[in-house]
């Protein structure tokens, strides 16, 4: 079963689709990192006091692991971003290269 050219052309990655889904990663990223920086700076502020050892281990699990989320999320769209601008420079690399070999071809059937 072929496909038609029109639905064949819209599923092709190109340059400004990667740079406009990196910048909208980025976009992401920027207010997750200012969360999580937040969220950390007011757990250091507010320490939990308690006399119960069990209850501090909680709270420091829980701190951990929502400090270690919010962090890990910033880094999962920050490497989208990282890596969608690097598709977007080898997309535009081998359009530099096809380009050029087709020139040499066409100048070497003259």
């Amino acid at each position: 079963m072929s496909e038609s050219p029109s639905t064949s052309k819209s599923n092709q990655t190109s340059v400004w689709r990667t740079l406009s889904g990196a910048l909208l990663a980025a976009v992401f990223a920027l207010p997750l990192a200012k969360m999580s920086r937040l969220i950390a700076l007011s757990f250091a502020e507010h320490p939990f006091t308690s006399d119960n050892q069990f209850a501090l281990k909680i709270s420091v699990a829980l701190r951990t692991l929502v400090v270690g989320l919010m962090t890990l999320a910033t880094g999962i769209f920050c490497f989208a971003a990282l890596g969608l601008v690097a598709l977007s420079i080898q997309i535009l690399w081998q359009n530099i290269r096809s380009t050029a070999s087709r020139a040499e071809t066409d100048l070497s059937d003259q």
